[in-house]
């Protein structure tokens, strides 16, 4: 279909520029729409793609695509975790698949558009005519479930809100708990609140039944979980609540799946969505669940909801801990989600304390990121502290989807910090009983007065972040100096490896120092530490003019701003052969035989875009490293999946092995730990800016 000379929009390869079309939704449209949106922009952008994305966020629909955007378009993305209506986009090329994968993984999907199914005939909402093809698209049921929870969001906030207004501003206390003066401004206001409690039940119910069988099944949808919200109906005190309703709007939507499939005269087919089906469904489905499974849920609800109303201590503090764990673990993902609905579900029963122990996990993910790259900026770039500020102000509003940038760049280490920072969060606020009355969290709700123990609510929130913040920074750390030891082993002398000293942080210089002579400063514990060895005088052609690097060994003749290599194997010879410039190479191939055969034992790609390729050899007369850059990245085998963007080559004689090659690779290892000094060598423009950089190991 394709050439394979250039990108889709080169216009040196002579193509047409290719014009692709993009949906994002997820169930609450408040992050995961608009950051796939702003990823698939941008891919599109570096691919040379025309893209045009409509979101179907929580303010509606945004950027809607015309009839003529569709006519003239070469395929259509859908990234969406709640069901989108495909009918508009028939005859055209349509690839389906969750909202997570338009932001993880937008080049993907951009390529793979254009060997998707055709969108076939109308499909009904739920149908699977055609557009699949993204390889993670949702199940009809998770949409479909997701579908009733972000039409059912408004109306619990809404009435959420105006309950806790009303209690907060005209409420009193009473024998039987807080109340409102009936016939009172405030109960009027409190009356609305209940009214949209009221509607959330059968919302739910319907919206479920129309993703599934499309609008013949809202009314029966609808009128099911009326039914399941109305416990006189089949002698049920309080109703089988949102777990009715759940049922209610699968049974609807599969039975009007199943009456569509009955042949009927062509008489009467008109009539089949507007009167047969959603009369037949209806009344079959509320005779159905009055008589036969009516009760059974509702009193699955109700000792359900009676458990919840009655834990105190440890339970309390388990399933506080479970929530957060879930809230935690995919940062608005399918388990977060089931979390939140579960939480979400009970407040219209009464029960705030289940989503009191959601909203305080909630918010620690993005406010315990943001917080650790303030208090260790050094182990950050730039980028990821600007990140960080942005992930403290969406932490605030009870956004978790701001930490998703963290976890996408270190998950090992970014997403269990955050599950042990909500599952303490959750424990606090359950052990302490804070209800939330509305389905968010943060503390923008305690300020909106939705919170009933509000302090501990706030507290629940801090203790989670810090937690969360001081172990991820303590993984981080963990990690790089795991990265530096294994480093320094893979150059020690064989033999010696047992007896080197861990070369970390501040140890690593002291170590390093130890073997390689004399040092001055504060000790072990201090942070001025420098090694003070008579460096190989730099003579012949290796003598070079400008600022000292590694005793001279580093030089502007051993720096590349751009390594022409788009492998390992090959930049390893490069940059030998830039050693060789310098004349203290007597032999570049026993140099690269050497330096890979170090690479077999195990790979120098530390992690975080760095690579130390070393070698020990008599084909060097006198130690020399080379720095050079690439921008596309070179796959190192790093054990963070990174490719190696900064590759210094390290190159002594095997006389100088014991000392001079640990003490180069210390002081590099430690002055590489500084994020900030990575991101000003990957954007210094040139070699001598790149060297004064450089000059800065010490």
């Amino acid at each position: 279909m394709t050439s394979p000379a250039g990108p889709p929009g080169d216009p040196a390869s002579g193509r047409k520029r290719l014009k692709l079309l993009a949906v994002t939704a997820c169930p609450t449209g408040i992050a995961h729409t608009y950051m796939a949106a702003e990823k698939l922009t941008q891919a599109a952008a570096e691919l040379g793609v025309d893209m045009k994305v409509e979101t179907q966020g929580s303010i509606g629909a945004e950027n809607v695509l015309s009839d003529n955007d569709v006519r003239e378009a070469d395929g259509i993305i859908i990234a969406a975790d709640k069901e989108v209506d495909r009918e508009r986009f028939a005859g055209k090329r349509v690839l389906s698949t969750g909202v997570a994968d338009g932001i993880h993984r937008p080049k993907e999907l951009i390529e793979g558009v254009r060997s998707a199914p055709v969108q076939t005939g109308t499909a009904p909402a739920g149908g699977a005519a055609g557009g699949s093809g993204g390889g993670k698209e949702r199940s009809l049921a998770y949409k479909a479930l997701m579908n009733g929870v972000s039409y059912m969001i408004p109306f619990v906030v809404v009435g959420g809100l105006l309950i806790a207004i009303a209690l907060a501003l005209g409420g009193h206390a009473t024998a039987e708990g807080y109340a409102v003066t009936p016939g009172t401004f405030w109960d009027h206001v409190f009356q609305i609140g209940v009214l949209g409690f009221t509607l959330m039940i059968p919302i739910l119910s319907g919206y479920i039944a129309y993703a599934i069988g499309d609008r013949p099944a809202l009314v029966p949808g609808m009128i099911g979980g009326f039914i399941a919200n109305t416990g006189t109906l089949y002698d049920s005190k309080s109703g089988a609540g949102f777990i009715g309703a759940i049922v209610t709007g699968f049974l609807a939507g599969y039975l009007v799946l199943w009456i569509k499939k009955v042949k009927v005269p062509k008489v009467v087919q008109p009539i089949m969505p507007i009167i047969v089906i959603p009369i037949v469904a209806t009344t079959a489905l509320g005779l159905f669940f009055i008589y036969v499974i009516g009760k059974p849920i509702s009193w699955v609800f109700e000792s359900l909801t009676s458990w919840l109303s009655g834990m105190t201590g440890t339970s309390a503090i388990l399933l506080g801990a479970l929530l957060g764990l879930m809230i935690a673990f995919d940062m608005g993902g399918p388990v977060n989600k089931t979390a939140f609905l579960f939480g979400t579900g009970l407040i219209a029963s009464g029960n705030y304390a289940v989503m009191g122990m959601c909203a305080a996990a909630i918010p620690v993910m993005p406010l315990g990121q943001g917080l650790a790259t303030v208090l260790r900026r050094k182990l950050y770039s730039e980028q990821e502290r600007d990140t960080g500020m942005a992930a403290l102000f969406m932490g605030m509003f009870g956004i978790s989807e701001g930490a998703i940038p963290f976890a996408a760049a270190r998950p090992a280490i970014v997403i269990p910090a955050n599950m042990l920072g909500g599952a303490v969060a959750g424990a606090v606020a359950g052990v302490a009983g804070v209800g939330d009355h509305v389905p968010h969290g943060g503390p923008v709700v305690a300020a909106l007065g939705a919170i009933s123990g509000w302090a501990w609510f706030l507290i629940a929130i801090a203790i989670g972040t810090v937690v969360t913040a001081l172990t991820t920074n303590a993984l981080i750390e963990i990690k790089v100096r795991r990265a530096v030891q294994a480093a320094a082993a893979g150059a020690a002398p064989a033999g010696a490896a047992a007896a080197e000293p861990v070369l970390a942080g501040v140890g690593a210089a002291a170590a390093a120092g130890a073997a390689a002579g004399p040092v001055t400063g504060e000790g072990a514990g201090g942070t001025a530490l420098r090694v003070l060895a008579d460096p190989v005088p730099a003579g012949g052609a290796g003598a070079e003019a400008g600022p000292e690097v590694l005793s001279g060994y580093l030089t502007a003749r051993t720096v590349r701003t751009e390594l022409a290599s788009d492998t390992k194997e090959a930049a390893i010879r490069e940059m030998a052969e830039m050693l060789a410039s310098t004349g203290n190479v007597r032999d570049v191939d026993e140099l690269v035989r050497v330096a890979l055969a170090r690479e077999a034992q195990g790979t120098t790609g530390l992690g975080e875009s760095i690579a130390i390729p070393h070698a020990k050899t008599d084909a060097v007369v006198r130690p020399t490293v080379g720095f050079a850059r690439s921008s596309e990245g070179i796959e190192w085998g790093a054990l963070d999946g990174t490719k190696a963007r900064l590759v210094f080559m390290i190159s002594v004689p095997e006389a100088a092995a014991g000392d001079e090659h640990l003490r180069i690779l210390a002081l590099l290892s430690r002055k590489l730990m500084d994020a900030d000094f990575r991101e000003r060598l990957l954007s210094a423009p040139d070699g001598p800016a790149v060297l004064e950089v450089l000059s800065e190991i010490r």
